[in-house]
Formats: C-alpha cells, structure tokens, sequence
C-alpha cells in the first residue's frame, strides 16, 4: 500500500500494442495497491474512460481523465483534465489530431495546442523521447515551451521501472 499515491499515467489496452490490460482491470488493481486516484492516459483517446468510470465509481476511487499525446515533432506529455472545459478541449485535441491522419494514427503539431486551455495540466515526458538524450538545448526549448503554453499547470513527469538507474532518472 502507498499511501496517498495516485498514478497519472496510465495505458489500457485502449492504447494498441502498448496497454494490455482493460480499465476495470486497472482501476481494480489500483484499489489493491491503495491508490488514492488513477488517470487513465490511453494514447490519444478517451475510448476507455467509461468503462473505467464505472469501475472506479463502483470501487470509490477517484478517477482522472487523460490522454497521452507525441506531437509531430516527436516532444510526448499526458495532458489531464481539470473539469468539463478541460475535458471539452482535450476531446477537440483529440478529433483534430485523428482527422489530421489515416486511419489508426494521429498527428499533433505544437501549434494545434491553445495557449493556456483552461482546464488542463500537462505533464511533459522528457524520459520518453529519445530525440532529448544528450540534447540538454532541444530539452530547454521543450520544457520552455511546455511551461509558457501550460502556465501554472505544467509537470515534468518521472517514470521509475524499479531499474538501477532509477536514481540517476530522478
């Protein structure tokens, strides 16, 4: 049990290929781990979000919505929502992205972003994108970036693996 713990970044078998397992699934372990509250985060999409707000109404746990998103440009984050203006532009986010390619893929430029969308939090997922590895400048640019088209609601997320490098990550 980890007390007062709340994952904010998390894959359902809504994200193909990457989640395997459903978002009953996920939020009933979260109660078994002691979870104070779950972000379902599938890439680009919301497709699971019922089925686990059922799930987490049923099991008293609070439950975030979410989405993780790799722009164009290859910079990746999970945006989470706020309230319903918050959901609104991130399921407009998502429609923009998905008709903006074929079918199965989605294309987001840093410029479909609004400038401060009320409503959101972004947390940026420098750990994640390759192209940062020993670019500490592209890096600056991201995190700037992030932080003034996110102002007062930007993160900078940590994923620890339980790896020997975890320390070194944080």
């Amino acid at each position: 049990m980890i007390p007062g713990y709340a994952e904010l970044h998390c894959l359902s078998c809504y994200s193909f290929l990457r989640g395997a397992s459903g978002p009953e699934e996920l939020v009933q372990r979260a109660v078994e781990l002691g979870y104070t509250a779950l972000a379902l985060t599938d890439e680009c999409s919301v497709a699971g979000i019922v089925r686990a707000h059922v799930a987490a109404k049923e099991a008293k746990l609070k439950l975030v919505v979410g989405s993780e998103f790799t722009l164009a440009d290859g910079l990746r984050m999970v945006l989470l929502v706020q309230d319903l203006r918050g959901y609104e532009t991130l399921c407009e986010l998502i429609t923009k992205a998905r008709r903006a390619a074929p079918k199965g893929e989605y294309r987001l430029a840093r410029e479909d972003i609004p400038k401060a969308p009320e409503g959101l939090q972004a947390i940026w997922l420098p750990g994640l994108d390759s192209r940062l590895r020993g670019n500490d400048k592209q890096a600056g640019n991201d995190g700037s970036w992030i932080s003034s088209t996110f102002p007062g609601n930007a993160w900078i997320g940590v994923e620890l693996h339980r790896g020997a490098d975890d320390a070194a990550r944080v």
